[in-house]
């Protein structure tokens, strides 16, 4: 079976558990480094990101989460964790993980009082699937081999980059695990490439 973590340090980590089992493979809490090496992939959850920065620079994560995206596994970043992958981000002079060839936005559809729901049409996902925006990130510019998966109000909120999938919505707020399963099926395709 699968195993896919959610780094544990801030946001809604049970929601995405939840929602990774519902997908079909098994769902780990990421507290430790070390805890990387027995996972296929990871999903970044929202939660404040320079807070989420704080506590990875911490408990010792950088080096480890570079290391794991460096092996080719699939990461997925949610809303917070699109901006922890992201190369670049809009008012900063560098990036976090820096992994995606992407530049975010923070904050940019309004405050915790401005989150909205809001049906999106989803590469690869589907046509109906409802986004929950909470002090959303967006993405402003994508680099080439960079697939745009979905956006909202001309606003690019979902995107593709090889191993890397980000989205500047909670798809864990929900029970439609489409965005979930997506992810999933990356990293199944991903194990299967890198066990040959």
């Amino acid at each position: 079976m699968l195993k896919i973590g959610v780094l544990g340090l801030q946001g809604a980590v049970r929601e995405h558990i939840r929602s990774i089992e519902a997908s079909g493979a098994e769902g780990v809490v990421v507290k430790r480094p070390e805890q990387l090496d027995e996972l296929d992939g990871l999903i970044m959850p929202g939660g404040e990101s320079t807070t989420m920065r704080r506590l990875i620079d911490k408990y010792e994560f950088m080096g480890p989460l570079k290391a794991f995206a460096e092996q080719g596994k699939p990461m997925f970043g949610t809303c917070a964790g699109l901006i922890l992958l992201a190369k670049n981000i809009v008012g900063y002079s560098e990036g976090h993980l820096g992994v995606m060839d992407v530049t975010v936005e923070r904050n940019s559809f309004g405050r915790q009082r401005e989150s909205f729901e809001a049906e999106l049409n989803i590469t690869d996902v589907a046509e109906d699937f409802v986004g929950v925006f909470i002090r959303a990130p967006h993405i402003v510019e994508v680099g080439e081999d960079v697939e745009i998966l979905s956006k909202h109000n001309g606003r690019i909120v979902a995107a593709r980059q090889g191993q890397f999938l980000g989205c500047s919505f909670h798809p864990e707020l929900t029970d439609d695990h489409r965005m979930t399963g997506l992810f999933v099926r990356m990293v199944e395709n991903t194990k299967a490439k890198l066990s040959v």
